[in-house]
């Protein structure tokens, strides 16, 4: 699982990610974090492509936010 901490732009980052052909999805949100499950083994990377994902959109690239595997 891994978790977006995401003050603005969250819902775009849910429908970005959980697009991605059922690598990611979406699970829950508790204030500005948004938990994923994820069907790849290694959970820092999978943390690290979502971020990689949200920061290759026009909106995600000037964001500042945290990915991280729990």
């Amino acid at each position: 699982m891994i978790v977006l901490t995401m003050p603005l732009q969250g819902e775009k980052a849910v429908e970005l990610l959980n697009g991605q052909e059922g690598l990611f999805t979406f699970k829950e949100k508790k204030g500005m974090k948004y938990y994923f499950e994820t069907s790849l083994t290694d959970q820092t990377a999978a943390a690290r492509q979502a971020r990689e994902l949200i920061k290759k959109q026009p909106w995600g690239s000037v964001l500042y936010f945290q990915a991280e595997a729990v």
